[in-house]
């Protein structure tokens, strides 16, 4: 019954075997359903390796210069070949100039198809915009 009509559940075919006189437990039936298997969905690795070559990460990390200045590194990594693609350092990273160093490193019809970063507040809405302008599909990691 559940393999004619998938969407019968557990409780209807219960009640359609006790009307012909077949008693059995609700659980029973559950247990002994088919179950519509969903095909499984990529891992993390398996996006990781078949979008290498459209992927890139963006980051920032703190340096201390030799005068205890606070400089804010921002790099962007390709994954295909695991190199930096571009890598600007400043003060003050408002989400301006992180725009700009998007920009800045993918002039033209370069832009990857995914851009992987974290959730930072540097970034704000104007990077945003700019990745969608140029069809940059964010990818935000959890932290």
């Amino acid at each position: 019954m559940g393999l004619a009509d998938p969407r019968w559940g557990a409780p209807r075919i219960h009640g359609e075997l006790l009307k012909i006189g077949i008693e059995v437990s609700q659980a029973t039936v559950a247990k002994y359903m088919a179950r519509n298997r969903k095909p499984p969905s990529q891992t993390w690795r398996t996006f990781l390796k078949n979008h290498a070559k459209d992927l890139v990460s963006v980051d920032f990390f703190v340096v201390s210069s030799i005068t205890f200045q606070l400089l804010f590194a921002f790099v962007i990594l390709s994954h295909d070949r695991r190199r930096p693609v571009h890598f600007a350092v400043t003060v003050d990273p408002t989400a301006e100039w992180t725009a700009r160093q998007l920009l800045e490193a993918f002039p033209w019809d370069s832009a990857p198809r995914y851009l992987l970063r974290d959730r930072d507040g540097a970034y704000g809405e104007k990077f945003c915009e700019t990745a969608k302008w140029m069809g940059i599909h964010e990818v935000m990691t959890v932290f």
